[in-house]
């Protein structure tokens, strides 16, 4: 039996698993309280997708007031993070979790949603294509280390 559910504190430590897999580089005390934060916010919302009562996958969603590349209204909705478990991707499980994000968005005046992805992440990119995302504009950031006198 599949479902989706809001994210609560009972399922914090599923999820900061999973956003781990996701940022590898973040510290998980760290994620576990953001994401302890983000379930009580009015202008996040993080959905969890279950598979026999057990949380496979997760989406975070924003409502931005900034300027989001490519937007025409403010606010706009923003994808955050989205992860499925490697077993049960490409089954369609991150297009229903968007699908109920947006239905969220709408209730917060929100007629875009936008993401980002890094350059290099072609599987990220096929599926943003894949769920009707288009492309608006490609970023690089760049960083220089200064060198101590």
């Amino acid at each position: 039996m599949e479902s989706i559910k809001e994210a609560s504190e009972q399922y914090l430590d599923s999820l900061t698993s999973m956003a781990l897999a996701l940022w590898p580089d973040n510290e998980a005390n760290e994620l576990r309280r953001e994401f302890k934060e983000l379930i009580t916010s009015e202008k996040n919302k993080v959905l969890l997708y279950f598979m026999h009562a057990k949380p496979i996958a997760f989406i975070h969603i924003s409502v931005r007031s900034d300027y989001v590349e490519g937007s025409h209204n403010s606010p706009t909705g923003f994808i955050e993070g989205v992860y499925v478990e490697p077993e049960y991707r490409k089954k369609g499980i991150s297009k229903k979790l968007i699908e109920v994000g947006e239905r969220w968005l709408r209730t917060k005046d929100c007629t875009q949603i936008g993401s980002d992805i890094e350059l290099s992440n072609n599987t990220s990119y096929q599926f943003h294509k894949s769920v009707g995302f288009k492309e608006v504009n490609r970023l690089i950031a760049f960083i220089k280390n200064i060198d101590e006198a």
